[in-house]
């Protein structure tokens, strides 16, 4: 870290702690050359991730998206809060684990109604309805087959 009042290339660091909002390092330097003291803020660099839509429009990633979609697919069912932000917190470690800078929608929806899969049957098959734009019955009827065939297999 140069000097901020002689350019220095070398300086030390005299004592590091927390910053007051808990998501830095506050971080007192010393210059070798001059002696004067500084500080300095260390922050986690994070990378945006965006998501690419349906029509290849591209928007940040919104956490508050999958769990809105996830409350509206499990309402009036047998699921707690805590599930739906345990389903949420798995999905998001999971796309930031991808290390990935864009990725498609269609990854999130798979990975939602994966674990809705074996949450709540009736969650998952309206997020399915709702996600797979069945366009009549049949279709539908298709989604729940393979539902009945997955539940019959764990």
């Amino acid at each position: 870290m140069k000097c901020p009042f002689c350019n220095a290339a070398d300086t030390r660091v005299i004592d590091s702690r927390p910053a007051d909002d808990n998501a830095s390092i506050r971080r007192r330097r010393q210059c070798e050359s001059c002696g004067k003291r500084f500080t300095t803020y260390e922050k986690l660099e994070t990378m945006p991730l965006m998501i690419i839509k349906k029509d290849n429009s591209r928007e940040a990633y919104d956490r508050a998206k999958i769990e809105a979609g996830i409350i509206r697919s499990c309402h009036k069912r047998p699921v707690s809060s805590l599930q739906i932000s345990a389903i949420t917190d798995a999905i998001e470690t999971a796309l930031f684990n991808r290390e990935e800078r864009e990725l498609p929608s269609s990854v999130i929806g798979e990975m939602v109604m994966d674990k809705l899969k074996d949450l709540d049957p009736v969650a998952y098959v309206r997020f399915a309805s709702v996600y797979r734009e069945f366009k009549d019955v049949n279709t539908f009827m298709a989604e729940l087959a393979k539902l009945l065939q997955h539940q019959e297999q764990s």
